[in-house]
């Protein structure tokens, strides 16, 4: 297209009239299935430690995370990763206070919170054993 300015390609799919900002991103992780023995208690874990929103009431309850930008499910079919295979991060503002929440819904520090670069990076488990690492800007605690 020569001669024609073209807008450029953010990722977002057009959805007709507008644009849909969220989870119809090209090229972003948009759906996640995470596995989970009881599907309930780790929607409520991952509302309560992240602010998810979730929906209890199927028998896969379902989420949307902080951003809008993934949504899934929690299944009870299938088997969980531990520290094996992909391990997601999740953007916080405060480490600390974040595993605090962890581990008094029923979660597991795997690694401490540690410096890497300007981050602070720590690791556990969910209570159904699945690995999630947590990021914070800056290396203070």
């Amino acid at each position: 297209m020569r001669g024609l300015a073209r807008p450029p390609d953010n990722g977002v799919v057009a959805s007709g009239a507008e644009e849909e900002p969220r989870v119809f991103r090209r090229g972003g992780i948009s759906y996640l299935r995470v596995p989970a023995q009881d599907p309930r208690r780790s929607a409520a874990f991952y509302g309560d430690v992240f602010g998810w929103s979730v929906d209890v009431n199927r028998d896969d309850p379902g989420f949307e995370d902080g951003t809008g930008h993934v949504i899934g499910h929690f299944m009870a079919d299938l088997p969980v990763a531990g520290e094996a295979g992909v391990l997601p991060y999740v953007f916080v503002e405060r480490v600390d206070e974040t595993l605090e929440k962890v581990v008094a819904h029923g979660g597991e520090v795997v690694t401490p919170p540690y410096p890497e670069g300007g981050l602070r990076v720590a690791t556990f488990r969910g209570p159904a054993g699945n690995g999630i690492g947590v990021w914070q800007q800056g290396s203070a605690a």
